[in-house]
């Protein structure tokens, strides 16, 4: 049923398109694993090879810390609709921060919020696809405003004070490097 691919073709990106919620994984040496969902409008396809989501500010920051050590990154998509459908992507990734010149490239292709803590850059290495037979039914009711409102009512000098205080380290005590080399 698992089928493999060297890269997204123009079918599995209309899949990615139509997703509501995606869930990124990633890990370093010894310590914990992560899983995060990941919603709103936070997810581009660059190519067939490359892809991007704009990482918001959230509790941790565990994704970039362990992109830093050894930058093994898995993403999934899975449909919650008649037609099942499991979407994995394999590869690489690494985190853009404000700092870095190529921010300016790649944050003009979401929407601009104060919360845009970090871009997350993957080069695919491999797409797989399974049945999801198994992956219930639900009906997507509309994004959350939750986030979006708590960074706003933060404001960028409250949510750089909220960086410095809870999205510098890891759980496992990795640094994330948001605010710093």
């Amino acid at each position: 049923m698992a089928q493999f691919y060297d890269s997204l073709n123009d079918k599995l990106t209309a899949f990615i398109r139509e997703q509501h919620l995606f869930f990124v994984a990633s890990g370093a040496g010894d310590g914990r694993i992560n899983l995060s969902p990941k919603g709103m409008d936070t997810f581009r396809v660059l190519d067939a090879n490359r892809v991007a989501f704009m990482n918001l500010t959230g509790s941790g920051n565990e994704t970039a810390a362990h992109l830093a050590i050894d930058g093994r990154l898995t993403i999934m998509f899975c449909s919650f609709t008649e037609k099942p459908l499991i979407l994995r992507l394999y590869g690489h990734g690494r985190a853009v921060h404000r700092r870095d010149a190529e921010w300016d490239e790649y944050a003009p292709l979401f929407p601009e919020s104060v919360g845009n803590r970090n871009i997350i850059l993957m080069d695919v290495e491999s797409v797989q696809t399974s049945c999801g037979f198994a992956v219930p039914f639900y009906e997507y009711a509309g994004e959350r405003p939750l986030l979006t409102e708590w960074a706003k009512n933060r404001g960028a000098d409250g949510l750089a004070k909220y960086w410095a205080e809870k999205n510098q380290v890891s759980i496992d005590g990795l640094p994330t490097r948001l605010l710093t080399d």
